[in-house]
């Protein structure tokens, strides 16, 4: 039996849920997804799965054998991408998740660039301001703004993100333009529902100071508060790179422009058991190196 195969269709049966669906991505036999656990499970000389005919679970021998199984795993992806590597042929898939921000204003024009230079390299892209769980998402890097991370995480810090207060010309014609941040309390502000959703900071003339803000539109989207925005529904905290060329455009006007809304931090973060394969390492080092040349995404 070749362990390794075995393993690989283990943790596959794990995250897919059903030996059928095992069957249809990896283009085998049901049967032989079968034999493989099953001589798997001889193997260890235990059962690592509890099955009926509608669930599938995880003994607790099996939620020890997933783990290994996926430090091997990984191991061996570690080796085929250092081969590849010394061989100047970067190949294999990435899956990246990133908010929806970054995806639209550099991270495209990223993989683009580096898809051309490694022709053999495929990307799967999620879009989401949602934080996920990249082992059961089985997402390989997620780029993230945040000035919150967690202490497990490892993460590259690849840049800075600034926001700005902005308002479209329809609303301001009808509720005026706010001098001060405090007068905030006085608009319709349009909050995230991850970040500043009851109160905004910012780096005044006076030094830090939060100000509570209210509004009747909230969203789980920087993309939808966006179109909110420019709608004229109110006042809204956008990230920069999103907003600049609107404001350039007139579309946008930004308020309160002594008023500085805090600063984020821009971060590759990956999972810390996996290792870091030479095609991640490769393309984490060309998006910091891309993003290091964009002064917008600097502070």
């Amino acid at each position: 039996m070749d362990r390794l195969e075995a393993m690989r269709v283990f943790v596959e049966i794990v995250e897919r849920g059903s030996l059928s669906a095992v069957a249809e991505h990896l283009d085998i036999s049901r049967s032989k997804v079968t034999r493989y656990l099953s001589e798997l499970e001889k193997w260890m000389d235990t059962r690592l799965l509890h099955r009926t005919t509608r669930s599938l679970s995880l003994t607790t021998t099996g939620k020890e054998t997933l783990d290994v199984a996926r430090e091997l795993l990984a191991l061996e992806d570690s080796l085929n991408g250092i081969r590849d590597q010394n061989a100047l042929n970067l190949k294999g898939q990435l899956r990246i998740t990133a908010s929806y921000s970054i995806v639209e204003s550099c991270l495209v024009d990223v993989i683009r660039q580096f898809v051309e230079r490694w022709p053999e390299v495929s990307i799967d892209i999620l879009s989401t301001d949602k934080a996920v769980n990249l082992v059961d998402s089985r997402v390989d890097l997620a780029i993230r703004i945040t000035n919150d991370l967690s202490q497990n995480a490892v993460a590259k810090h690849i840049g800075e993100c600034r926001s700005i207060i902005c308002a479209a010309p329809s609303y301001i014609e009808k509720k005026g333009i706010p001098s001060n941040a405090q007068d905030l309390e006085y608009h319709n502000c349009l909050s995230f529902s991850y970040f500043g959703r009851t109160a905004w900071t910012f780096e005044g003339p006076n030094g830090r100071e939060s100000v509570a803000i209210k509004g009747n539109i909230s969203a789980d989207t920087s993309e939808a508060l966006l179109a909110a925005t420019l709608k004229g529904c109110g006042i809204s905290l956008q990230p920069a790179p999103s907003v600049k060329p609107l404001i350039d455009e007139g579309k946008l006007v930004e308020l309160l422009s002594d008023w500085k809304p805090q600063t984020l931090g821009v971060y590759a973060i990956y999972e810390t058991r996996k290792q870091v394969t030479p095609l991640l390492r490769a393309f984490i080092d060309h998006l910091s190196e891309t993003m290091n040349e964009l002064p917008i995404w600097q502070r």
